[in-house]
C-alpha cells in the first residue's frame, strides 16, 4: 500500500513537472505626457487659438487703459485750474474707472482661463483614452506615464512609445480636422 502511494505522488510529480509553465510576457511601455503634450497638434492648436483669443481680447482692453492713462494725465494739470471740488468729482471717477478695468482684466484672464481648462480638460481625456486602446491594440499590460507628474522615476529607453503616440493622434487629428471644417463650412 505505501509503495503504491509512492508511486502514485512521484507519477503526479512527473507529470506536473512535465507541464510548462504558462508564462504570459508583460508587455510594458511609457510615455512622456510632458513631451506628448508639447508635440500634440491638437493641444499645440488649443493652445495658439487661446494666446489669439487673450491677444485679442487683451487689445482692446489695453487701448482702454491708454485712454484710462491719458485721462489720468489730463486730470492732473486740469485739477489745479478747476479747483478742488472738480478734482474730487473727477479723482473719483478715476479711481472708480480703474477699479472696473482692474475686474475687467480679472474677468477676462477667469474666462479665458474656464475656457481653455475646460477644453484641455477633454483634450486630457481624449488622450488618455487614446492610449488605452492604443494599449489593448499592441497587447500592452502597462503603459505608464512620466513627465511632469512624474510616476516613474527611471525606464529603459527602448520602452518609450511617446513618438509613435504622437504620430497617431496627430495622424488621427489631420483626419478630423477636414471633416470638422466641412461641417463648419455648412453652418
Amino acid at each position: 500500500m505505501k509503495k503504491a502511494l509512492v508511486i502514485i505522488a512521484v507519477s503526479i510529480s512527473l507529470v506536473a513537472c512535465n507541464k510548462p509553465a504558462e508564462v504570459k510576457e508583460v508587455k510594458t511601455a511609457y510615455v512622456d505626457t510632458s513631451e506628448l503634450m508639447k508635440q500634440y497638434t491638437e493641444a499645440k492648436d488649443l493652445e495658439a487659438k487661446y494666446k489669439a483669443q487673450a491677444e485679442e481680447k487683451g487689445r482692446q482692453l489695453e487701448a482702454e487703459i491708454a485712454r484710462f492713462k491719458q485721462d489720468a494725465a489730463s486730470f492732473q494739470s486740469q485739477a489745479q485750474a478747476n479747483g478742488q471740488a472738480w478734482a474730487q468729482q473727477k479723482g473719483a471717477e478715476l479711481q472708480k474707472r480703474e477699479q472696473q478695468l482692474g475686474y475687467a482684466q480679472q474677468a477676462l484672464t477667469q474666462q479665458l482661463q474656464q475656457e481653455s481648462g475646460k477644453e484641455m480638460d477633454s483634450l486630457v481625456s481624449g488622450v488618455k483614452k487614446f492610449i488605452k486602446t492604443y494599449g489593448k491594440e499592441k497587447g500592452y499590460s502597462y503603459i505608464y506615464g512620466t513627465g511632469d507628474a512624474a510616476s516613474i522615476l527611471y525606464a529603459e529607453d527602448k520602452y518609450d512609445i511617446t513618438k509613435d503616440i504622437i504620430k497617431e493622434l496627430n495622424d488621427k487629428y489631420k483626419a478630423a480636422a477636414p471633416k470638422e471644417e466641412k461641417a463648419e463650412a455648412k453652418k
